[in-house]
């Protein structure tokens, strides 16, 4: 009985490398997963920062965003760059329509007529 015991330690003591290169081979994987994940949020923002303009801060907010979602799945490399240009394409839309809007608010220089009037006969 004894005899069986030292060789599963002993068979565990010499799996122990091996577990240890697959740990580091792991490790090194993300952390290649996660500098291509902050290398494509890079070339995203320089892509659409100029667009955004005073809005970068929404613009980080949604690739971080994509981040964390991308990350909760098996494959993050695999769905980060569809969801990072999906949501960098969304706060740039959103800004343009702030700007629409805004330009609509400011009053214009037009001299119109009188007020339409739907009586007049």
């Amino acid at each position: 009985m004894e005899t069986d015991m030292k060789s599963n330690i002993n068979g565990i003591e010499s799996n122990q490398p091996a577990t240890h290169r697959i740990a580091n081979a792991c490790l090194e994987g993300c952390r290649k997963v996660l500098a291509q994940i902050q290398s494509l949020k890079e070339s995203i923002l320089a892509e659409f920062q100029p667009s955004v303009g005073s809005d970068e801060h929404l613009l980080r907010l949604a690739l971080n965003e994509a981040e964390a979602l991308a990350r909760q799945t098996a494959f993050p490399y695999l769905f980060f760059p569809t969801l990072a240009l999906e949501k960098a394409q969304s706060v740039r839309n959103w800004h343009a329509r702030q700007e629409n809007l805004r330009s609509h608010r400011e009053p214009s220089n037009w001299q119109g007529t009188a007020p339409f009037n739907s009586v007049t006969r």
